[in-house]
């Protein structure tokens, strides 16, 4: 009687086969649907992380790029050019800026900016050599580093003091007041709205400013300097 009622007790406590294979399917439904919404989900979730460390690496090109314009300085290749090193297109900027960075010591530099290709397409660089005056040919650029990744690509535009816009700037003896970065999607052509304007610090050259100075560019006052003038057109009409 004792063992009849034990071997019962056993029977009513365990899971029935059925039961067993019901759980089993009920699991592997949920598995299924679990996996159903991670695939869908998790390829949005990894393009959105692409999108913004794309911005986030746009911005910061962005900010490089700016720092370096305005920095720029009004600085000639030699003493008998008048104009100054600038050199702007569309694509490309060649610039003198202060040198700049943790191992850069006193003194100026040559920034080019401009598009290169690697092994992912085409993606915009910035290097630099030393400025040295007087140098024939173009400078011996090095280390460069890569600011903007394919697929976006970078535009420039010009403005001088009374805003109006240029593809190019070259052959001025002035800096350019602005320039317009664009920055389009190069699948679509899009223009994105991170674009912005870089403005340069600098408005006028040493020359001009030192002619207002009390010694002149050269040191001699500017007022012996338009004596002597005057009194060498006054010559010149009595003879």
């Amino acid at each position: 009687m004792m063992a009849a009622c034990r071997r019962k007790d056993i029977r009513q406590s365990g899971f029935t086969l059925i039961e067993t294979l019901a759980a089993l399917v009920l699991m592997g439904l949920l598995m299924s649907a679990l996996v159903a919404m991670t695939s869908q989900w998790l390829p949005n979730w990894n393009r959105g992380f692409d999108r913004i460390q794309r911005s986030e690496s746009v911005s910061i090109a962005l900010d490089r790029i700016s720092a370096d314009i305005g920095a720029s300085e009004y600085m000639r290749p030699d003493r008998q050019t008048k104009n100054i090193l600038f050199d702007g297109s569309k694509s490309s900027m060649i610039f003198v800026r202060a040198s700049f960075g943790p191992n850069a010591g006193r003194g100026l530099e040559v920034v080019r900016i401009a598009e290169a290709t690697d092994r992912d397409g085409i993606v915009l660089t910035r290097s630099h050599a030393m400025f040295m005056p007087g140098a024939a040919g173009e400078p011996n650029f090095a280390d460069p580093v890569v600011l903007l990744h394919a697929p976006y690509r970078l535009t420039f535009s010009y403005a001088d003091r009374d805003r109006g816009w240029k593809d190019s700037w070259r052959d001025s003896r002035v800096l350019p007041a602005a320039v317009l970065l664009t920055v389009r999607d190069a699948s679509t052509g899009r223009v994105l709205p991170i674009s912005r304007i870089a403005v340069t610090h600098i408005s006028a050259s040493v020359d001009s400013l030192c002619a207002k100075a009390a010694g002149g560019c050269d040191g001699k006052p500017a007022d012996a300097e338009s004596d002597t003038a005057r009194k060498t057109s006054s010559n010149d009409a009595e003879r």
